[in-house]
This record gives C-alpha cells, sequence and structure tokens, in this order.
C-alpha cells in the first residue's frame, strides 16, 4: 500500500467524525462537507510523517478551516439580521439513515445549534472541540490564537450559554402527539387549542435569509407567537411530518419545492422552541427526505 492510498483509507475512516466536528461548528451539512473536503486538501498537501495522532490532526484541521469559514461568513455580510436558524438534518418519520444517526449522537437538537449560532466563532471552535469531542485545551489554544487558560475560558463563556438550554422530551411519539395537536390547531384555525400547547415562554425563530430579500425575527411569548402562526396558517395544509434533527417536526412543500422546516423543542409536553427556516437559497442546498405532499 503506497503512501497516498494509507492516507486515502485513514482519511475516509474519520470522515463522519470530521462532518460531526464540521456540522456542530457550521451548523449547515453543505458547508460542513465543503470543510471536510478542505481537510483533505490541506492533508494531501501536509508533510504529515511526523503526526502520532491523525485523527486529531485532522480533527483540529478541520475546525480551523470551520473557524475561517464561520469568520468569512460574517465578513460577507451573510448572516441575516435576526437570529440564524441553522440548516437541519431532515429525515423521514420512519427513521434516519445511519450517517445521520452517527452525526446526531449526541442529541445535537436545532435548540442547542441555534445556541452555538449565538457565540462568537472562537468561544463555538473551542466548546465544540472540548466539550463535545474531548479535546484538551494545549491542542485547541493554537487553533484560536490564545494561550491554553485563555481558550480554557472561551469554553466556560461557551458552556453558561449552552447550559440554559433545556433538555426536551426523549419521547418521539409524545413529541409528535404535542406537534401534531400544533398543526392541527394551526390548520383550523383554532387558537385556543393552540395555546394549550404553548409554554408561556415559548420562542419562535423564523429565518428567511439576509436582509433585503428575506429577513429573520424572533417572537417571545404566546400572544406574539400565535399571530405569527396565523400568518403562515395558509400554508399549514401542505406540511408533512418530518424529522427535523431527531425530533418530531414538519416539512412545507408544495408544487415539487420546499417552503419551510421547522423543528420543535418540547418539553414537559409543551412547545418551548419553534425554528422554522423559510430561507430559499438554503432550503435548496438541503436534502429534505420528507418529500411533497
Amino acid at each position: 500500500m503506497d503512501d497516498r492510498e494509507y492516507l486515502t483509507r485513514q482519511f475516509e475512516a474519520h470522515r463522519v467524525h470530521l462532518r460531526s466536528v464540521a456540522y456542530r461548528m457550521l451548523g449547515s451539512l453543505s458547508d460542513a462537507d465543503d470543510a471536510v473536503q478542505e481537510s483533505w486538501v490541506r492533508l494531501n498537501r501536509s508533510d504529515t510523517s511526523a503526526v502520532e495522532n491523525l485523527g486529531g490532526w485532522l480533527t483540529t484541521v478541520v475546525a480551523r478551516v470551520s473557524l475561517d469559514m464561520l469568520r468569512a461568513r460574517r465578513a460577507r455580510g451573510e448572516e441575516p439580521l435576526g437570529p440564524r436558524v441553522p440548516e437541519p438534518i431532515v429525515s423521514r418519520e420512519d427513521g434516519m439513515d445511519p450517517e445521520h444517526e452517527a452525526l446526531l449522537a449526541d442529541g445535537v437538537g436545532l435548540a442547542l445549534l441555534v445556541v452555538l449560532e449565538q457565540l462568537s466563532p472562537p468561544e463555538r471552535l473551542a466548546f465544540v472541540l472540548h466539550d463535545m469531542f474531548a479535546v484538551p485545551f494545549d491542542e485547541i489554544a493554537p487553533v484560536v490564537g490564545r494561550s491554553p487558560a485563555a481558550a480554557r475560558q472561551l469554553a466556560s463563556r461557551a458552556r453558561r450559554r449552552v447550559r440554559g438550554t433545556p433538555p426536551p422530551d426523549a419521547d418521539l411519539v409524545r413529541q409528535r402527539q404535542v406537534v401534531d395537536a400544533f398543526m392541527a390547531a394551526a390548520r383550523e384555525g383554532d387558537f385556543d387549542a393552540l395555546v394549550a400547547v404553548l409554554d408561556p415562554e415559548i420562542v419562535m425563530r423564523v429565518d428567511r435569509g439576509p436582509a433585503p430579500a428575506g429577513g429573520s425575527a424572533e417572537f417571545r411569548g404566546v400572544p406574539a407567537v400565535v399571530a405569527q402562526v396565523a400568518t403562515f396558517a395558509p400554508l399549514a395544509r401542505f406540511a408533512r411530518p418530518a424529522l427535523v434533527n431527531g425530533a418530531a417536526g414538519f416539512v412545507v412543500a408544495r408544487g415539487g419545492r420546499s417552503l419551510a422546516v421547522a423543528g420543535f423543542t418540547v418539553v414537559d409536553g409543551r412547545v418551548v422552541e419553534i425554528d422554522l427556516l423559510a430561507d430559499p437559497a438554503r432550503l435548496r442546498a438541503l436534502d429534505v427526505a420528507a418529500g411533497d405532499g
């Protein structure tokens, strides 16, 4: 086996892990795949003969590439003025494919990804690498250009933000019952029934893409969310159940075109967060496996 074949096999053995790192860093599978491909290019350009842990080396490379991509995304003004809803992993109700299951193995729901979107790029990298993949701070420090102590502080600040995210109900059947009740109330305009499934502190994020063509907004509290749901009610009949990052959600599709993907966070039998992606450009890049109704 020559050196290139050996490197190719080693890289393929780590590909799912590298996609997992990049997805948590970038909140987009298409961007994650770009980051993984760039890490392959850098591997081929590098002398790795002295590298003892190629998996660890690749992890820091894909994290560095992802950090550069995050910074470039902000510099190009690709972020919406309001909240940015990450690109979800959408699957049919009857289950996810094994690779998607591996990517979401540690419960990476949309609610967590939304919190990660709110971190600075260095905070996000420090938290993802250390808290999710157990990379030591002395290896994280050179990537973010800080001391190990400063890298530890970055992760600590991020951890405080993440800890405020409520753990969702684990029972997928119960999640689906709540989301179905929400959708039935939206279709029928039964706002008493809608209120019954919403947590008093409900948060709804709607991401239509960068302004001025799109625009994003966050709505807090039952009255604001109910009013927003009313504007989407005409499209409710085109909604179809789906798994959105492994949790109950739905896809809105019409005429073979995806109009929106919505992820729900259900806690104690009530909806506490709704994250709706309606950015046409990013929807086109999604593999929306739930299909068109």
